[in-house]
């Protein structure tokens, strides 16, 4: 879509967190609107209602569309956003009690190309290994990502959360 449109769009988002318990289905219905202005096989429109209903509280009407924005190409039309639906997507499986599938959507994509939502890869994929009984390989992702941030320790702390997952002699 134009740029226009996605500029629309960040704005409705950049109300979200102002909004009253009791305004989320006004605010669906405006990114509805919104993805109404595009094509009905938009992959785009699929992925914000998507983002709509799962930030509301509806992992379960969210994971449908998700899976449907996957299917149709959002990572060709969006790389960025693509990856945020796997993420999105995968923390929804593990709240609809999915975590399995959230764990094997992810996992690809801690060898994908870097960018801004590494963090957020890992750390939603730490939760759904913790939920699959894999607390020690969660543990290993999240100290992994947090280990660069740190202003010291960072050699020592991704050792010992490489070795979490990789003991050591």
């Amino acid at each position: 879509m134009d740029q226009d449109w996605e500029d629309r769009v960040t704005a409705a988002w950049a109300t979200f967190d102002d909004l009253a318990e009791g305004d989320a289905a006004a605010f669906r219905a405006v990114i509805g609107a919104l993805a109404d202005e595009l094509p009905p096989d938009s992959p785009l429109g699929l992925f914000e209602r998507a983002c709509a209903w799962d930030s509301t509280g509806h992992s379960d009407r969210a994971v449908p569309l998700y899976r449907e924005a996957l299917a149709r190409g959002l990572g060709g039309v969006s790389r960025y956003k693509g990856r945020r639906a796997k993420i999105q997507l995968s923390s929804s499986l593990r709240n609809t009690g999915h975590p399995q599938e959230g764990v094997e959507l992810l996992t690809p994509e801690l060898s994908a190309p870097s960018d801004e939502l590494d963090d957020a890869v890992r750390a939603t994929l730490a939760l759904c290994l913790s939920s699959t009984g894999r607390d020690r390989e969660g543990l290993s992702l999240v100290l992994g990502a947090l280990a660069p941030h740190l202003p010291r320790y960072q050699r020592s702390m991704a050792a010992y959360a490489r070795l979490l997952v990789e003991p050591g002699d």
